[in-house]
């Protein structure tokens, strides 16, 4: 590790999970409370109170107030660490503080570019930050945008439609089965079990369905199989580390359910006090395999120019090759092994402690920008 820098860590905390230290995170300011009520999350900051209702699975990208201070903690050992919600006081506090570096986690809300957020703001502020650029971040939050860019590449990920209005499948000539998707959606949020479609009727009423709930375009993808997999990597350049593959479980789900780690899986089926065995790492693949699924990672982190760390799902097709599903450059990153994080599970497989993977993103960051 180089010299101790000022840290800031910018996350969104889950309103459904509340602080128990006197109801707060420290935000650089004592007059902000988040605070819940059923289906609905009250913010109030200095600036003005909201209310939004929410889907089930809408803060389902946020971060816990135990991952957060996880996180804190882990910072803490080598750094100072201040801690700045991503709200709309965040730039005011941002250019007040000055930190040297930011350790974003910040997963926004209210747009497609909800990611790109803080990262856009920090640049504006020339302030380091870990992690990729906003342009990164809003093309990969993209599902199909990313799947353009990587079928240019000639990195293979299953053929696709963008779907706005169920009419467009009589031109779209979709094969099935297929998966439906929200285009501009992370952790599972709108992947249900029902998603998997091997009828034309089924799949014209899960667009229906999908876009109403949403009211964002569809991704239909054509479904693959094969087994399923996801990879953590960590650095850049000729320091970019693979992580061993995990491998998504699809045997440890309850009977009858289709095989894709929909968000009843990720959420609702694995509990901690009844959970799934989900996650095997390091998968068991034949050398060949474990090859070319690397190979693929490391040229689609690289053309998609993510830094410092990021996770890649794929699956495999029919004669068992893999194809790239989704990006996920600012991955989920839960400290509870019983709560099945696939970056931390691949990490732990690699020999980090949970404080020993975030100081190395953070020190792949430290290094990018000459903070030595």
């Amino acid at each position: 590790m180089h010299k101790q820098l000022h840290v800031a860590l910018v996350y969104n905390i889950r309103p459904e999970n509340p602080p128990v230290d006197k109801k707060e995170i420290e935000a650089g300011s004592e007059d902000e409370r988040r605070l819940t009520s059923g289906g609905e999350a009250t913010v109030v900051t200095a600036s003005r109170t909201r209310t939004r209702k929410a889907k089930s699975d809408t803060y389902a990208e946020w971060d816990t107030e135990e991952t957060i201070l996880a996180v804190e903690s882990a910072l803490k050992a080598h750094h100072k660490v201040t801690l700045i919600e991503a709200n709309e006081e965040a730039y005011g506090k941002l250019l007040a503080l000055q930190p040297e570096i930011v350790f974003n986690i910040a997963e926004g809300f209210n747009s497609p570019s909800r990611e790109a957020q803080i990262p856009a703001i920090l640049d504006l502020l020339s302030i380091p930050y870990t992690g990729s650029d906003p342009l990164t971040l809003g093309i990969c939050l993209d599902k199909a945008r990313t799947k353009e860019i990587l079928s240019y590449h000639y990195i293979p990920t299953p053929g696709f439609a963008v779907v706005n209005d169920p009419e467009q499948l009589v031109s779209a000539k979709l094969p099935l089965p297929a998966i439906v998707k929200p285009l501009h959606e992370g952790s599972s949020k709108g992947i249900f079990n029902g998603s998997v479609v091997r009828t034309e009727e089924g799949l014209r009423e899960q667009i229906q369905n999908t876009l109403a709930e949403y009211d964002e375009p569809v991704l239909v993808e054509k479904f693959l199989e094969g087994r399923e997999f996801t990879v953590a990597l960590i650095g850049n350049e000729k320091n970019l580390r693979t992580l061993p593959i995990v491998e998504i479980r699809f045997d440890s789900l309850p009977g009858g359910v289709n095989a894709i780690y929909s968000y009843e899986a990720k959420w609702i089926w694995d509990q901690t006090d009844h959970p799934l065995d989900v996650l095997e790492c390091p998968a068991r693949v034949d050398p060949a395999l474990e090859r070319e699924i690397e190979n693929i990672c490391r040229r689609t982190f690289n053309v998609l120019r993510c830094r410092d760390w990021c996770r890649i799902d794929l699956r495999l097709d029919e004669q068992n090759r893999p194809h790239v599903l989704e990006v996920n450059p600012l991955p989920g990153i839960i400290p509870n092994p019983k709560e099945h994080s696939s970056f931390p599970c691949a990490a732990r497989a690699a020999g980090f402690d949970y404080n020993g993977m975030l100081n190395a993103v953070l020190e792949s960051a430290i290094v990018r920008n000459g903070l030595q």
